[in-house]
């Protein structure tokens, strides 16, 4: 069975399960306008998938199996065996991957992409699939790099990528996990209620708890918050600029990184100054 199959049907069955379980383990009541957001959330999901297979066929286990036919990266310069390999592969796939998504918040050019995965005004499974076409990209085009420069073996390129996507729509979950295990869990992978708080529109929350998979490298860089300012029950989620009705909406969120870059009139200029710069009040 072809790899981009297994994938496929790993994704989508993760993604019902967790579907699932927020329905009858729900962390908040987040009704409101689910129909439009969802399908603004999916589409942009459709829209990343098709642009990865046929505008970016350039994929990370595509890489992976040129670097191990061409004898490229230090995993093939060392001769280090299989197991060795995939393992170092894996945990520093997870650090790229962490890596970028701080340059995401620190770099403009990169936030402008990335604010429309926080733009979300709810947080829920769909969340972990709202990302812009050209973040999807650009962090491809990261990840081959990185894949290329480790020569990671092709298994820990697809393993990681099956569970990079799992997680992440795990720890975007609405779901209530017991206290006593969520924080437990945090020691080991990243929880709902820890990621949960990234999604804050408090800055100083937003720049925090970076992790997809892994905790360890918030807590080992100093981006750990342990619990949100007024509880999880109280986080208000998105941006402070953006709380209206916008962000659920497919053009606007297509729209939104070029905001920046050019003096757009109606739905953008409503929020912000022709500079790029959020309006006061």
């Amino acid at each position: 069975m072809e790899e981009g199959t297994i994938r496929l049907g790993i994704f989508a069955g993760a993604f019902l399960v967790f579907a699932l379980l927020e329905i009858f383990i729900p962390r908040r009541s987040e009704s409101q306008e689910r129909p439009r957001r969802w399908s603004t959330n999916l589409i942009l999901s459709v829209i990343n998938t098709l642009m990865l297979r046929f505008a970016l066929p350039i994929a990370a286990v595509s890489t992976a199996y040129w670097a191990q036919t061409n004898d490229f990266g230090l995993a093939n310069w060392f001769d280090l065996n299989a197991f060795v390999a995939g393992t170092i592969a894996f945990f520093a796939l997870d650090f790229a991957v962490w890596a970028m998504h701080v340059a995401s918040h620190k770099i403009p050019f990169l936030w402008h992409m990335h604010k429309v995965h926080h733009t979300d005004p709810r947080f829920d499974v769909t969340t972990a699939l709202r990302f812009h076409p050209m973040e999807i990209a650009l962090s491809m085009l990261w990840k081959v790099g990185v894949v290329a420069l480790l020569g990671a073996p092709v298994l820990s390129v697809v393993i990681f990528e099956v569970v990079l996507n799992a997680a992440a729509m795990f720890n975007h979950a609405n779901i209530k996990l017991p206290d006593r295990a969520d924080r437990v869990l945090r020691w080991v992978i990243v929880t709902p209620d820890m990621h949960r708080i990234h999604h804050s529109t408090r800055p100083i929350e937003t720049d925090s708890n970076y992790g997809f998979n892994f905790p360890w490298w918030d807590r080992v860089f100093s981006t750990y918050t342990q619990d949100p300012k007024g509880g999880q029950e109280n986080i208000v989620f998105g941006l402070k600029e953006f709380q209206g009705k916008e962000p659920r909406q497919l053009g606007w969120s297509l729209l939104l990184p070029f905001k920046a870059l050019t003096h757009v009139q109606g739905w953008l200029t409503s929020k912000v100054n022709k500079d790029g710069t959020p309006k006061a009040g």
